[in-house]
């Protein structure tokens, strides 16, 4: 679940991010910032369903990386299963979106360069 890439560690979710898996999600962000990681993408590609517990992750892994002047970049592909990212969609319905720095690919959330998406 976990990979370097750079100064980067990356957590790659996939299925469901709701009240069964987001515990997992939050120990593994946890996780890598007791390791002293400091910039963490999380890989938001191949996630299908996500519900408030997973919107609560996301929101409380963004104030731990702020807590500890560190960087959350998020992976949201705007294409993919019928019109973008499912997570991306709950984001801005629930008005949080603009929260995070999102990126639709690996090589662009690891780029110190690259620009995010517009919320």
């Amino acid at each position: 679940m976990q990979e370097s890439r750079g100064e980067w560690a990356v957590l790659r979710v996939s299925g469901e991010l709701d009240l069964v898996t987001s515990p997992l999600v939050r120990q593994h962000v946890h996780d890598a910032v007791a390791e002293g990681r400091r910039d963490l993408v999380l890989d938001l590609t191949e996630v299908l369903f996500c519900d408030s517990s997973g919107v609560g992750v996301l929101i409380a892994a963004r104030r731990l990386m702020h807590s500890c002047a560190g960087r959350l970049r998020l992976i949201l592909p705007a294409r993919g299963a019928v019109d973008g990212s499912h997570v991306n969609r709950v984001l801005a319905a629930l008005g949080v979106r603009r929260l995070f720095a999102c990126y639709p690919d690996l090589e662009a959330a690891t780029d110190a360069a690259a620009r995010p998406l517009s919320a």
